[in-house]
């Protein structure tokens, strides 16, 4: 008689189940006949958001390799300007200077040949001052012509002009008089590269830098595209993008550049990102996952991913119609982006699905 019930309570169970896998679009059966006798409580059905199959253009995402970079729109690289010997470096690599500010001083016999030439002009210019004021002095008083007097005021003001050259040859030298050169930041930023140390032997015709500096209020992303993904990735494409230091932090950009032409080595084509860089938090050479997003010209049935339920193997939605009448429906999916899923069967558009609390519910319909 035990037996008996245990048999009875089996079959009861088997025909429950199919009462459940009818109410589903895969099968094309009866979808008015609810999954269980089970009602979902008031003080749950308020609880829980409903959501709409919808149709919608398909999109995908590839995941490229990138390298975080300078902008090398706002880099400056400084070169020397004169020889001489450096000393009191001021500053160190990595550190933020302002613009102005005194980086290092270089003992040149360069600026001292500067220094003379203004010493040499000045002098020059009071020796011309004074000859045109005596000539024109002749002149008034008729012991000197007006062709001395203009040719006085001329060398005169030749002279002034060799004064101001030697000035402005000075002064885009850092305007040292005492034979030091003065490199100063031409911006502020972070020195990023640093080829100069005390005792440094500076060669104008070295073309090394001394310093590099960068603001980094923008970085550039590079990342690769292989062959294959090359189809897969358009100018203007959006972006997310990940890094080791912030795992749970995602930067957003657009593709502003698309280098097209490979590696002859590596067989990739770099495509840029430009981001900004708030708190400067990307730093350069820093590795970086970037997510491209790109659409497909073709639309598919789509479903909020959070209504899915995974069980035995198999992807579940719950159709809603009714408190009383909710149906479990196995489905195939095609793929997911951000927070929906396209759906290639077991739902139809228009078909409501429970959106929230789907495993809670999903449960009590299989007790």
């Amino acid at each position: 008689m035990k037996n008996s019930n245990y048999m009875g309570f089996g079959i009861l169970a088997c025909i429950t189940l199919a009462t459940i896998l009818t109410g589903c679009h895969s099968s094309h059966q009866d979808k008015s006949a609810p999954a269980s006798a089970y009602i979902l409580p008031d003080s749950l059905l308020g609880a829980i958001q409903i959501d709409t199959v919808t149709n919608e253009l398909y999109s995908s995402a590839i995941t490229l390799n990138g390298r975080i970079d300078f902008d090398e729109d706002h880099i400056i690289r400084i070169y020397p300007m004169v020889s001489g010997i450096a000393n009191n470096i001021h500053t160190a690599l990595g550190d933020y200077v302002q613009r102005g500010e005194l980086l290092a001083t270089i003992n040149s016999s360069d600026m001292s040949g500067y220094s003379n030439d203004l010493v040499t002009a000045s002098n020059n210019l009071i020796v011309a001052k004074r000859n045109r004021d005596a000539v024109n002095s002749m002149y008034r008083s008729g012991l000197s012509s007006a062709q001395d007097s203009l040719n006085a005021t001329v060398q005169y003001n030749q002279a002034k002009a060799n004064v101001d050259k030697a000035k402005r040859v000075l002064e885009n030298n850092g305007g040292g008089t005492n034979g030091d050169y003065y490199l100063r930041s031409p911006i502020s930023g972070f020195i990023v590269q640093k080829n100069i140390t005390n005792g440094t032997l500076i060669r104008p015709d070295n073309s090394n830098t001394l310093f590099t500096l960068s603001n980094l209020n923008q970085v550039w992303v590079m990342a690769d595209v292989y062959e294959s993904n090359i189809p897969y990735v358009k100018l203007g494409d959006s972006v997310n993008i990940t890094t080791l230091s912030y795992p749970g932090k995602i930067f957003r950009g657009k593709i502003d550049k698309i280098m097209n032409m490979l590696d002859p080595e590596s067989r990739v084509m770099k495509v840029r990102i430009v981001l900004n860089n708030p708190g400067f938090l990307l730093k350069p050479e820093m590795f970086a996952s970037v997510v491209v997003n790109y659409s497909e010209n073709k639309s598919m049935l789509s479903i909020p991913t959070k209504s899915l339920i995974f069980d035995n193997s198999q992807y579940y939605v719950l159709i809603y119609k009714s408190p009383s009448d909710i149906s479990i429906c196995p489905v195939q999916i095609n793929g997911t982006k951000d927070d929906r899923t396209y759906i290639t069967s077991g739902v139809a558009l228009g078909d409501k699905v429970i959106a929230t609390q789907a495993l809670l519910i999903y449960q009590a319909l299989n007790d």
